[in-house]
């Protein structure tokens, strides 16, 4: 067998299986280094699992809503073994095409951990494999913070396998893996808290998103602890209990650490390749994916920058262009990346927050709106839908749309293509809208000071 390659990706996973699935269009030799289930955690433990889990939810509250409807309908346990054992077959057939279409494409498959040897040699199992080009596609791993008890916990990968539905649950972390898990849970059937360091769930985004989503979140029955920082977990009798800042909360029978990932460098030997990881454990690149050392590259979540599985595709089939194709100047971008929280209600963002706005334009124009979705009239368990723009400028180009409710996490996607385009708020107004639905609202939208136009669904 012929060890040199013109590419190697070190992980399977999608911005590996980019990467070398674009090399191996272009005509290159390709292959991917991968120790476990192909598909990374995307498919495996994360955003294809997970969306399944929150669909489940989605009917549970769907199941809620309907009396309200005229729909005679109730609910009564949730059948997590079934739900457990269709999401797996779903995720198989997703792992049994892409097993089939790495060797239908001439990607050549070596399962193992990559080790370097030097900058363009790898060692797998003991073989030496040569490439051109190699890049490093690892992924991340989750956290489990160094407190004591911490092994009581269990993380985002053993969310996906537990068999059986935990009865009451914490979940500690604030940030979007945090608020989609303890969601899931609560619409499912099962007593959650959510514990965070931060004072607003998810921090991150707009203040206007944290702010619904943390009122919804408590009146779906979640517990908010926010401001606390967990310090230990301890075994009791009745369960486990989550000690945070001096306060005790106990009987738990499960807990979850969503508190970060982390790059997943361990056992690469970088350092046999010239290359030093950066403090925080992640591996520097440029925009053009290249670390320092030549022939060497990194993409995705391992990078540190903007961990979304479609931005380790785009890189991943950006570099490859450019490697070998016709596209020299070809390269990611990380600006204005549209993110999708499957909240319960789900968040959509991109671009700017107008906190981050402010501190850039000098000057800035926010609308928005807050109103009970057309879906949830009826409903005894009514969602607030809101949404905000964000412009800058005299011309009031849009730099930021952020949206909260019921089906944003459909509707954000043209919206980014906008944003991304330069789009003003005068080319939103001269948009005629699509009534009834919510994303009328945001061609609609009036300064306060202005008489309102009303496109409601409902008042």
């Amino acid at each position: 067998m012929n060890r040199h390659f013109d590419l190697i990706a070190i992980g399977g996973g999608s911005g590996g299986l980019a990467v070398a699935e674009r090399a191996a269009q272009l005509g290159r030799r390709a292959a991917i280094v991968e120790a476990a289930e192909i598909g990374g955690t995307c498919v495996n433990a994360g955003c294809v699992p997970k969306k399944v889990m929150w669909y489940a939810a989605q009917l549970a509250h769907a199941v809620d809503d309907a009396p309200g409807f005229g729909v005679p309908a109730s609910r009564g346990t949730t059948d997590w073994a079934a739900l457990l054992a269709a999401r797996e077959r779903y995720v198989a057939d997703i792992r049994r095409y892409w097993n089939g279409y790495v060797g239908e494409v001439g990607i050549t498959r070596i399962d193992g951990r990559a080790r370097f040897m030097e900058a363009h040699t790898l060692v797998v199992d003991g073989k030496h494999y040569t490439a051109d080009h190699i890049v490093i596609a690892t992924g991340g791993h989750p956290l489990v913070p160094s407190v004591p008890g911490a092994e009581l916990g269990i993380t985002s990968d053993g969310f996906f396998a537990l068999r059986e539905q935990p009865r009451r649950v914490a979940v500690i972390g604030g940030g979007y893996i945090g608020v989609e898990l303890a969601g899931v849970l609560q619409a499912l059937g099962s007593e959650v808290a959510l514990v965070a360091r931060e004072d607003r769930v998810l921090e991150r985004f707009d203040p206007m998103i944290s702010e619904v989503l943390g009122n919804q979140m408590r009146r779906q029955g979640i517990a908010l602890h926010l401001g606390r920082a967990v310090t230990a977990l301890q075994r009791e009798p009745l369960g486990i209990a989550v000690v945070a800042d001096g306060e005790r909360l106990g009987g738990f029978d499960t807990v979850i650490w969503a508190v970060g990932r982390r790059a997943n460098i361990e056992g690469l030997n970088l350092e046999a390749a010239g290359i030093c990881a950066a403090p925080d454990g992640t591996v520097s690149v440029d925009q053009w994916q290249q670390t320092g050392v030549k022939g060497v590259y990194a993409i995705g979540d391992v990078t540190g920058r903007v961990p979304l599985t479609p931005v380790a595709i785009a890189a991943g089939r950006r570099l490859a262009e450019r490697l070998f194709g016709e596209a020299p100047r070809a390269r990611v971008s990380y600006d204005n990346v549209p993110s999708v929280v499957f909240a319960h209600p789900p968040v959509g963002s991109v671009g700017l927050t107008e906190p981050e706005a402010r501190a850039r334009f000098d000057q800035v124009s926010t609308y928005s709106t807050r109103f009970t979705p057309m879906r949830h009239a009826l409903s005894t368990h009514p969602t607030e839908t809101a949404m905000k723009l964000v412009c800058a400028g005299e011309d009031e180009r849009v730099v930021g749309i952020h949206l909260i409710g019921e089906g944003v996490d459909e509707m954000l996607q043209g919206f980014a293509v906008a944003l991304k385009m330069g789009a003003t708020k005068a080319d939103l107004d001269a948009t005629l809208p699509v009534h009834p639905v919510s994303a009328e609202e945001l061609v609609t939208l009036k300064r306060p000071d202005l008489e309102q136009e009303v496109w409601r669904e409902v008042g």
